[in-house]
């Protein structure tokens, strides 16, 4: 099994985009994932959004490989932050769960991760759902961890 992770092209906005409405289906259910998908997820459809970013020089979608077939997607985007500095921000990773735990994430992050420095990114920031203690354990593992905590109160019944 041969697990690698590459840029996205033109070719691969359906199934980028396929697999980004699934990632907001995933996560929607989960403690907080109401609020992301409305505040922070991307519109559905998702390839519009998709399509914006695969032409944007300013971001990265890396498509996540098991023989050659797509099993995940990742995007990263450089922030210009206020003090001139420029920040990575993955704003989506997503592997199938059929193809969890072999390295598909791990390949996506890492091409992330080069690229984010080969573009002069300071860091990288990126957003678990609280309680989503696999998540946040991966992201741990490239060395990412907690710089601020968002709290909610909801106002409705």
């Amino acid at each position: 099994m041969e697990v690698s992770a590459r840029p996205a092209g033109a070719s691969d906005l359906d199934v980028v985009a396929d697999l980004a409405t699934l990632a907001i289906e995933e996560l929607s259910p989960h403690r907080g994932g109401e609020l992301w998908r409305r505040d922070a997820a991307r519109p559905v459809p998702t390839g519009p959004s998709v399509r914006a970013d695969l032409d944007d020089p300013d971001t990265l979608v890396v498509v996540g490989t098991i023989d050659g077939a797509p099993v995940g997607y990742g995007v990263v985007r450089r922030v210009p932050l206020r003090d001139g500095s420029v920040l990575g921000r993955v704003t989506d990773i997503f592997t199938l769960a059929d193809a969890r735990g072999v390295g598909v994430g791990e390949a996506m992050m890492d091409a992330i991760v080069e690229w984010a420095t080969s573009t002069g990114c300071f860091g990288i920031d990126s957003l678990a759902l609280p309680g989503d203690r696999h998540t946040k354990n991966f992201f741990e593992s490239f060395g990412l961890v907690a710089r601020a905590i968002v709290v909610h109160r909801s106002l409705q019944p």
